[in-house]
């Protein structure tokens, strides 16, 4: 007897650890050849479209960076020893030409191993400051454009941990800098450290419905640490080198100079900190410098913002988004709510737009109201400025010409649509740089400029119009016309002249870069980068369109394998990510583009076409709520009637084998995944990277969900895969990075999945990547997180039995 007792303990315990010790994998070489390639750098042009800067980059970081000391402290990610966000991207090598140069030049003097990041021009574009961060610390640089070289001004001792770090003065020869505090104490090391008491959390009765955030401060050691790392000094640097105090220590977080260059208005975090929402809810003051560093005005304080009213729409009180106006030398602008901040309340407007001119300190004037939450405002002249607003429930927005200087003069809207519909988008307004060195509205003979995507029922076609606010109709200065390739229209270069800076691909045809003048009507390319992805060239590509059983229009991007035979079945990758939507009209649009170059990035299931799959990506997956219905009161059916479509379209093309289907997602996608899996028979396997599976862990929302768990107790029951995990009956994959940072997606999520799935007998697997974010950075672990699908969909999908699946599409 005693000795069966010990059998049952041994067979417990191997089953009970099923954990393998498993070393970094690589894909296989048809994989690896696509995911390990050199990128093109990322270009910078300056407004005059004179000069151009390639700035490049390692396609990844290494897990040995992203092992570097990290803290996680009020929505920070922060490395103690270097002073700047550990997640951020550094770039590694500069190159500089004349736009209309065939070859671009080396930059000299470079670092010794650039880690390079925050580019910021010099207000005549002559320079480009930027950090280098090293083994120690952060350096400011400075390159000078036209000569092709670069020059550290300061030591290693920038705190680039909160905020802007570089601002240029006018003169372009100095800049404001912000630099660790001399006084800065020791760090705690809140694991060893001995506690001093409990921490203590209290209600006073005001709802704080607020998302389940990560990083949040715990502990006062915590406030303790985030205080010394928000701590700096504010020096002024000249492009020499020389240094000169400007401000004493304290918690900095933006700096911006009034558009004159004569003021600056800095904003700093202040006590007390709150446990529950990030630093940027904490509470703040706002203070107007002179250039000398001679205090002005206090123009702002705003107290803890922890508790709002319910709904997406919800606002604080108080001055907002306060900033310059950027067509005057000197005066403030910020927003108000009319509304207390409460999209329930009713009224006519609910937000109102003030300005305040120089010395600061008299009373503030109206000059807009909007009728729904301020959303932006686009600066053009003493009468003529744009202003946008928006509302969640509706998905409206609205556009407003407006006279800044006579809030007596009628507004216009001159637009007034759904954003979701994207056909009826009229585009953004052409902005050009004015006198103070600010992009502003592009203003010739009352008439301003707009460039568009141009989506329509026929296909893409990027537009140029012309509107002229005095009869308040457009003209058509330009519209697209290729039908092989997919034109993206950039920024404007010179309206008057007529050019515009472009881009340029094709599914084979890598993204390059021409200035199209639309006068001459000719075009220059000015970038030549090469397709780097070869063994694609052959790829066969599509657009499909097909409808849901309820009539909804859908659409994917369909990828037949490389060497696809005719006639034969293929296993298919349904990859997709679920999008809401409050009328089926917004829907039913088309956003793919068969043109748009075929770039497999690191999460993308297209490597597979190379591996005899059949590949559906961006499958379309609305979830519609029209009218009084919200979109998730049908969330799981609309979900599975969209999956149904997908392969029902491919698989009437001939191309597939429909028992061998695999469906995948990352973030929402991986939700969607979970969901599909539990609740149909549609599927052979399943990748869900990155997830949430149980909505009561985000009781106050969750992606467009904005009611309660307790307002909506079934949608959150229904919708969480947690709660049907005994429903599972299809092999999952789970991948989750262990340092998951976005809001409700935390790896918990994954772990307590993973744990219900395998003690209901599911066939699941669950890889916890190190010292990954919601995105993951580093090739060790994108490499093997392409090997674990691999070995997935070969086992479960490609190699799987052909059996006829159930009948019954829906799980119950």
């Amino acid at each position: 007897m005693k000795n069966q007792f010990l059998l049952i303990i041994l067979f417990l315990a191997i089953f009970s650890y099923a954990q393998e010790n498993l070393p970094y994998q690589k894909p296989s070489k048809e994989i690896l050849e696509l995911a390990d390639i050199d990128v093109a750098p990322i270009v910078q042009i300056d407004s005059k479209g004179e000069n151009m800067v390639l700035i490049y980059r390692n396609q990844y970081k290494s897990i040995a960076e992203l092992s570097e000391t990290e803290l996680r402290l009020a929505g920070l990610r922060i490395n103690p020893v270097t002073n700047i966000g550990s997640r951020t991207t550094f770039y590694t090598n500069l190159k500089v030409k004349k736009t209309r140069d065939i070859d671009a030049k080396q930059v000299t003097n470079l670092p010794e191993n650039p880690r390079l990041s925050d580019f910021t021009w010099s207000p005549d574009e002559s320079m480009i400051a930027c950090l280098n961060t090293t083994e120690t610390g952060v350096e400011v640089w400075i390159l000078n454009v036209s000569e092709g070289n670069a020059t550290k001004i300061t030591t290693a001792n920038m705190n680039a941990n909160m905020g802007s770090t570089i601002n240029w003065f006018k003169d372009n020869k100095h800049l404001l800098i912000k630099t660790l505090p001399a006084d800065r104490k020791p760090l705690i090391n809140t694991i060893t450290a001995v506690p001093n008491g409990p921490t203590i959390s209290v209600s006073d009765g005001a709802k704080a419905q607020n998302r389940t955030y990560q990083d949040l401060l715990k502990t006062p050691n915590d406030e303790f640490n985030f205080e010394q790392l928000a701590s700096s000094e504010i020096k002024k640097v000249s492009i020499a080198g020389e240094i000169a105090d400007f401000l004493p220590t304290d918690m900095y977080e933006d700096i911006s100079f009034s558009p004159d260059g004569y003021y600056v208005m800095i904003t700093k975090i202040k006590r007390p900190f709150s446990y529950l929402v990030t630093y940027a809810r904490f509470p703040s003051e706002s203070n107007i410098y002179d250039s000398n560093a001679k205090l002005i005005q206090m123009v702002n304080q705003v107290p803890i913002d922890e508790v709002r009213p319910t709904g997406f729409m919800a606002t604080r009180t108080g001055k907002r988004n306060m900033s310059w106006r950027g067509d005057k030398p000197a005066t403030l602008v910020w927003v108000e709510a009319l509304d207390n901040g409460d999209p329930e309340v009713k009224v006519e407007f609910r937000d109102a737009v003030y300005q305040l001119n120089t010395p600061f300190d008299g009373k503030p004037r109206m000059i807009l109201k909007t009728q729904q939450r301020f959303a932006g405002i686009q600066w053009g002249n003493d009468n003529i400025a744009i202003a946008n607003d928006r509302w969640w429930n509706t998905r409206n927005t609205k556009t407003y010409l407006f006279n800044p200087s006579d809030i007596n003069s009628k507004t216009k809207v001159i637009s007034d649509r759904s954003y979701q519909d994207i056909y009826s988008d009229p585009g953004n307004f052409v902005v050009s740089k004015n006198e103070f060195g600010i992009k502003t509205l592009d203003i010739q003979d009352n008439k301003l400029f707009l460039m568009g995507d141009g989506f329509s029922k026929k296909g893409q076609f990027p537009f140029v119009d012309e509107y002229d606010v005095k009869t308040n109709k457009k003209k058509r200065l330009y519209e697209s016309e290729f039908t092989d390739k997919l034109e993206s229209l950039i920024s404007a270069i010179d309206m008057k002249e007529g050019e515009i800076l472009v881009e340029i691909q094709s599914q084979t045809a890598y993204p390059n870069y021409y200035i199209r003048n639309l006068k001459k009507k000719s075009i220059t390319a000015i970038t030549a980068f090469q397709n780097p992805f070869k063994s694609l060239e052959n790829v066969n590509k599509r657009v499909i369109s097909y409808k849901r059983d309820d009539g909804l229009d859908l659409e994917g991007t369909l990828y037949l394998p490389l060497n696809y035979e005719e006639g034969k079945k293929y296993p298919m990758i349904l990859w997709a990510y679920p999008r809401e939507f409050k009328n089926k009209a917004s829907a039913s649009q088309s956003t793919a583009n068969p043109n748009k170059f075929v770039y497999p990035y690191s999460g993308s299931p297209i490597y597979w076409i190379t591996k005899g799959y059949v590949v559906l990506d961006d499958a379309a997956f609305p979830i519609v709520g029209e009218g009084s219905n919200e979109p998730n009161d049908k969330f799981r059916t609309q979900l599975v009637g969209n999956a149904k479509a997908a392969i029902d379209a491919v698989d009437n093309l001939g191309f597939i084998d429909r028992n061998r289907v695999a469906v995948g997602g990352h973030s929402y996608g991986a939700f969607m995944t979970a969901n599909l899996l539990s609740h149909s028979n549609l599927f052979a396997a399943g990748i869900a990277r990155s997830g949430a599976y149980n909505r009561t862990l985000t009781p106050f929302g969750f992606q467009s969900e904005e009611r309660s768990y307790w307002e909506a107790p079934n949608v959150y029951y229904d919708m969480s895969p947690f709660m049907h995990a005994d429903k599972m009956k299809t092999p999952l994959l789970l991948i989750h990075g262990v340092a998951d940072n976005n809001s409700g997606t935390y790896p918990l999520q994954s772990e307590r999945y993973f744990n219900a799935l395998k003690g209901l007998g599911a066939t699941v697997r669950l890889v916890m990547l190190p010292k990954e974010s919601h995105g993951y950075a580093a090739k060790e672990s994108i490499l093997h997180m392409l090997w674990e699908q691999d070995q997935w969909l070969e086992k479960y999908v490609k190699n799987k039995k052909t059996i006829n699946l159930n009948t019954n599409t829906i799980r119950n």
